[in-house]
């Protein structure tokens, strides 16, 4: 039941008091009608007594308190749900951007849905190929799994998120996969980017974007990831679809928590971000996963910007305690002109042992990731010895092992944002750049393995730098 009121009492900002209020909902969406016809939209972010604190979307600027008609709908903020959804741009309203018409709904939802019930959860264990090699073949992203990416200001996130999107495909199967794609406080530029690069691949067809700007409202980000997962819910859950949802910046959405917390004077945890910060990330982060009984899966990718690069900072601290892993981008890496950046040994994929092996990818995948993982930490370990001594000084196996971590980095990490590699190259990318070692130096990989692989035609035909694959017999 709708119920208008003209008590509007003070303006701070975007905060509007409305008194003399009665059977008034936390989160309940409000309508505010300017003397001049205007309609506004906000919503209710405390209740005190008779007394009830509005954000305003849009601005408090050109309101007339004595002339205000504040009218609350009795409901909270919620999405129009459809399958025409995918294909399309919205704003941070959930409101068509694309000048495709109104969205026809099934179903409207509350975008505050609730976490998954532990009980009903099906364990994670089916490989998604992002065809990105440092993902797939070492920290391997799996059906169902929260895996973050923490980056940096001036890292190429938002290249590496686009590039996942086009790419994220279930291997060996024809079944529905769509993307949620979530975009925080981003520039007019990388919306631009974003929407130009989903159209021009022709990922849009499959995807649902949700885009709100830098000058939009705070308070539009804090509701922008839920309309992405409550889209994500109802297309996997309700219409059998898996869907991989990238939410991009969460460093962005907390922000905006931070400035609401602020705005209603809430006592300040750390570094200023309301104590409430961890619970309020895990409400967002465990509502992906699968559900006894359904066919869908949500599957989520965040993506952080860590300021100062400081793993430490409460956002990527609590991040890193709530999700399975993280995927750190390197600044070093950058600069030696390396992409996607990714420090394989900061990263890590806590479920990838669920999807790797015979019958998910190949079964000599979990082998061939702990030698590679192994030989590149002595590589590295060689590269501190050279600076400290000197190349000359390096004993002939700590030249092979450095030479290695030089070719591990210019070939297997380093790729094109538009190179899409299945696995199966992947790991004979990996057997092509383990060749430089003799059989016997291999101890992490099982002798069946070696012999298979290691002078398989498939391996001996690769070329380095090269993305043409010779399919395995």
């Amino acid at each position: 039941m709708v119920k208008e009121y003209k008590t509007s009492k003070e303006i701070s900002g975007p905060l509007l008091l409305v008194e003399s209020v009665s059977n008034i909902k936390y989160e309940e969406l409000v309508e505010i009608e300017l003397q001049n016809g205007e309609v506004r939209r906000g919503q209710v972010l405390e209740v005190e007594d008779d007394r009830a604190l509005i954000q305003i979307f849009e601005g408090a600027s050109g309101l007339n308190l004595p002339e205000a008609k504040i009218r609350f709908q009795g409901k909270g903020i919620e999405i129009a749900l459809s399958p025409d959804m995918l294909g399309r741009v919205f704003d941070g309203q959930g409101r068509p951007m694309d000048n495709g018409g109104e969205i026809i709904p099934e179903e409207k939802r509350d975008i505050n849905g609730a976490p998954i019930n532990p009980f009903v959860r099906n364990y994670p264990s089916e490989f998604i190929q992002t065809g990105i090699s440092s993902i797939d073949g070492l920290n391997t992203l799996v059906r169902g799994q929260k895996l973050p990416i923490f980056s940096g200001s001036g890292l190429p996130h938002a290249q590496l998120a686009a590039q996942i999107a086009r790419q994220a495909k279930v291997l060996g199967k024809h079944e529905d996969f769509a993307v949620v794609f979530a975009a925080m406080g981003i520039t007019y530029e990388e919306a631009e980017y974003f929407i130009s690069n989903f159209k021009k691949t022709g990922a849009i067809e499959r995807a649902a974007l949700f885009i709100n700007l830098a000058d939009d409202p705070a308070i539009e980000r804090i509701a922008i990831p839920r309309m992405a997962l409550t889209t994500a819910e109802y297309l996997a859950f309700e219409k059998g679809l898996h869907v991989l949802v990238i939410l991009t910046d969460m460093t962005n959405y907390c922000e905006a928590l931070r400035e609401i917390s602020a705005a209603r004077k809430e006592v300040p945890g750390r570094r200023g971000y309301p104590g409430y910060l961890y619970t309020d990330l895990s409400n967002i982060y465990e509502r992906a996963g699968r559900i006894k009984g359904k066919e869908g899966s949500i599957t989520q990718i965040p993506i952080l910007t860590m300021p100062e690069d400081d793993k430490t900072h409460p956002i990527p601290d609590l991040t890193g305690y709530i999700t399975e892993g993280q995927i750190i981008l390197a600044r070093p890496l950058l600069k030696k002109g390396i992409y996607p950046p990714v420090d394989v040994q900061a990263s890590l994929s806590r479920l990838k042992d669920k999807g790797i092996g015979e019958g998910r990818t190949r079964e000599d995948h979990a082998n061939v990731f702990n030698q590679l993982f192994a030989m590149y930490a002595q590589g590295l370990e060689a590269k501190e010895l050279a600076v400290i001594l000197g190349e000359g000084a390096l004993s002939e196996d700590d030249r092979k092992y450095l030479a290695f971590a030089d070719d591990f980095e210019k070939y297997y990490i380093n790729q094109g944002d538009n190179e899409d590699r299945d696995i199966f190259y992947t790991l004979n990318l990996g057997w092509k750049l383990l060749k430089r070692f003799e059989k016997s130096e291999l101890k992490r990989i099982k002798d069946e393995f070696i012999e298979k692989y290691y002078d398989s035609e498939d391996v001996n035909n690769l070329k380095l730098g090269s993305s043409e694959f010779i399919q395995s017999v």
